[in-house]
C-alpha cells in the first residue's frame, strides 16, 4: 500500500506582474488550472487541500468542477511563506531575496513548515491519494524534506504555475520523489512562473 501526495502550484494570478501578492486567476491561470484538472481527473483522491489565498482557492474550485466526488478544504498550513532565513550556509547570491523579509516572517514560516511536514508527511493507512494545491515555497520545502537536503536548498527548487510534483511512501520505506514540476499537460505558452534562466 502506498501513500501518494500530489503537489500542485496554483495557477497564474491576475496582475501578478504588477506586484500584487494575491488575486483571482488570470485567463492564462484558469487555462492552466483546467489542464491540470484534466490530467488528474482519473486519480481517486481521498482528500484535496488548498492554501486559503485566493489564487490557490480558485485553482482548487476549477479542479473540483472536474472531480465532483471531492470537496476541497482550506488549510492554513499551505499558506505562502518563507521557511528559512539568511545564515552561514546560504550562498551569497540569495542575500537580496531576504532584504525585505522580517525575522518574524521567517520564524512564522519555519514553524508553519514544521507543522505542515508533521501533518502531511504522516503515513496514512492503506492506499491513499492526497492533493495539495499550494505555493512554490511550500512545495519546495516538502520536496526538500523528502530529499533530506539542507534547509536552504528549498530556494533551488522551483515549480511552474500548475506544475505537478508527486511524492510517495510505501509502507516501511522512506518518502520518495516520483516526479518534480512535470509540465507535460501544459503547452509551452502556459509554462509560467519559473525564474528567468539564461544560457551559458
Amino acid at each position: 500500500m502506498t501513500h501518494f501526495i500530489y503537489l500542485v502550484r496554483h495557477g497564474e494570478h491576475l496582475d501578478a506582474e504588477h506586484g500584487l501578492v494575491d488575486g483571482p486567476l488570470s485567463p492564462r491561470g484558469q487555462r492552466q488550472a483546467s489542464l491540470i484538472a484534466d490530467r488528474l481527473s482519473g486519480v481517486p483522491f481521498d482528500s484535496v487541500w488548498h492554501s486559503p489565498l485566493e489564487r490557490a482557492a480558485e485553482t482548487a474550485r476549477i479542479l473540483a468542477e472536474r472531480m465532483p466526488s471531492v470537496t476541497p478544504e482550506s488549510s492554513a498550513l499551505l499558506f505562502d511563506c518563507v521557511p528559512t532565513g539568511l545564515d552561514a550556509d546560504v550562498p551569497s547570491v540569495y542575500e537580496p531575496f531576504f532584504g525585505s523579509i522580517t525575522d518574524a516572517e521567517i520564524d512564522a514560516g519555519r514553524a508553519q513548515m514544521a507543522d505542515a511536514a508533521s501533518e502531511f508527511l504522516m503515513r496514512r493507512q492503506g492506499e491513499t491519494h492526497e492533493l495539495l494545491i499550494t505555493h512554490n515555497s511550500v512545495i519546495s520545502w516538502l520536496v526538500r524534506e523528502v530529499l533530506q537536503a539542507p534547509d536552504w536548498r528549498w530556494m533551488t527548487l522551483n515549480q511552474a504555475h500548475c506544475g505537478l510534483s508527486v511524492i510517495a511512501q510505501k509502507q516501511g520505506r522512506p518518502w520518495t520523489l516520483l516526479t518534480h514540476n512535470d509540465l507535460a499537460h501544459l503547452p509551452f505558452e502556459l509554462r509560467t512562473g519559473l525564474p528567468e534562466t539564461h544560457p551559458v
